[in-house]
């Protein structure tokens, strides 16, 4: 049974349905501040630029998932943070960002769509 499987056995949530996380640390600055809220949409792929819930080798991580012709990548948006480069790693995508709410101040992202690459906001 997964984490998640487990915390809701005992509920009425799904595993399909979107969820609410606490942003903590500053590794994805200045577009999700410590603090912010993050609704998430379970899924298991991600779009070129979305923002995701990882699993690394056993670690979780909150970043931006890259694809190019050097492979895939999680990136964090505060520069002072390494990439993760994924090749040879045992990674899987948890979930996709789908809103942030910065005190009371909602910003939606398409959970499938991007433009030029990077994850579209839709307002």
């Amino acid at each position: 049974m997964t984490d998640a499987e487990d915390i809701l056995k005992d509920s009425q949530c799904s595993l399909s349905e979107n969820y609410a996380a606490q942003v903590l640390g500053d590794s994805m600055e200045p577009e999700f501040p410590d603090q912010c809220v993050v609704i998430i949409h379970p899924s298991d792929r991600a779009y070129n630029g979305a923002y995701v819930f990882a699993e690394v080798e056993g670690v979780r991580w909150f970043r931006q998932y890259l694809r190019d012709a050097e492979g895939e990548h999680l990136i964090a948006l505060n520069p002072l943070y390494p990439e993760i480069p994924l090749r040879d790693l045992d990674w899987k995508i948890i979930g996709v960002v789908v809103q942030r709410n910065i005190r009371r101040k909602v910003k939606h992202y398409h959970p499938n769509s991007t433009a030029d690459g990077i994850a579209v906001a839709l307002n």
